[in-house]
């Protein structure tokens, strides 16, 4: 079969979880992303919030299942050959809609082809094939030593996906940590780390400050990470929103190189968003404020497709009066910026 060879590798990915406005939350999830010539393939499509089937929340037997069954060791679970590629975030069923593809050996190689948008057992070709992306002919050596290394024990360890939060508003610490775990990320509590064993402090991420902590307090929690010989993401709270405070843990979770992220830039000042991305992609924008009683506000600024490059987004005058802040989203990575005075 004629398909040009491509290099094919794997990366942590995550698809961000976020408290909404209407009160639901977005499931955060970890999985591993197929990279195709050195890109994440998530990147080549453009509006779509999905995971590959290699996620990191799922029971290790169902997870080497997928592994072999990108192998070619089962058979295809859909008609045709076919091999779920990209599905569902939240629930990982066809019926809301999933990308596709039918992989098959040709040799020692193996092809990807026919890349669809399926939400049934026949997809249209014709109607919502990917055209233009693939197929692609990976060298069967390489391809099969990837994916073992998932199942073999050689993979690069799991993120940590936990955080612990240190305050002295306890009910907004409450609060955020109810947030948290409802999409996902473990949270716990405390005023004090210092005596907290090193074996339970490896299971954090990142730590989260409240605004009310004193130098000296934040000091005492870093040395004991330190003497633990733990790396670890300090957070140091914005303002008592809550999802302005989910979307800063979010970020400081999301510990991968640079180049595996669609929105690598964003700065607030003079009344606009200073956004740029690296593909095509769907950002949202959101903006928080404080007013005089310190309550928040929530103001949805932008909610779009943004092309490569940098853009600047206009910021209504009530979205930022006073203390304001602005979060960036794609499918697959989270900013926050202070807006600058």
């Amino acid at each position: 079969m004629s398909a040009a060879y491509a290099a094919f590798g794997l990366a942590p990915a995550m698809r961000a979880g976020d408290v909404l406005a209407d009160g639901g939350y977005q499931v955060h999830r970890d999985f591993v992303d197929f990279v195709v010539d050195g890109r994440p393939l998530l990147f080549r499509l453009t509006d779509l919030d999905a995971v590959s089937p290699l996620a990191s929340d799922v029971p290790p037997a169902i997870f080497t299942a997928q592994v072999r069954s990108l192998l070619l060791e089962t058979d295809a679970p859909l008609e045709g050959g076919r091999h779920i590629i990209y599905g569902c975030p939240e629930c990982a069923d066809l019926a809301c809609g999933a990308v596709t593809a039918v992989i098959q050996r040709d040799g020692a190689d193996y092809i990807w082809r026919d890349f669809a948008w399926q939400t049934d057992e026949h997809p249209d070709l014709e109607r919502n094939g990917y055209h233009g992306l693939g197929p692609f002919r990976f060298a069967g050596a390489g391809y099969r030593a990837a994916l073992d290394s998932l199942i073999d024990g050689t993979e690069p360890p799991a993120a940590r996906r936990r955080v612990l939060l240190i305050g002295a508003r306890v009910a907004i610490l409450a609060r955020l940590a109810a947030a948290l775990r409802a999409i996902g990320i473990g949270a716990d509590i405390t005023g004090d780390a210092a005596h907290v064993p090193a074996d339970e402090l490896r299971g954090y991420g990142a730590v989260f400050f409240g605004r009310a902590l004193t130098p000296e307090q934040r000091a005492v929690v870093q040395a004991a990470f330190d003497r633990a010989g733990i790396d670890v993401a300090y957070v140091d709270g914005l303002a008592p929103v809550v999802p302005l405070l989910v979307a800063q843990i979010e970020h400081a979770l999301d510990r991968r190189p640079a180049e595996q992220h669609r929105l690598t830039r964003l700065t607030a000042a003079d009344g606009e968003a200073d956004i740029e991305v690296t593909s095509p992609c769907r950002v949202r924008v959101t903006a928080y404020r404080l007013d005089r009683l310190r309550r928040g506000h929530t103001h949805d600024v932008f909610d779009g497709v943004l092309e490569p490059g940098r853009h600047r987004i206009a910021l209504e005058a009530k979205a930022v009066k006073g203390e304001a802040f602005v979060v960036a989203r794609t499918t697959g990575s989270v900013l926050v910026a202070a807006m600058a005075r």
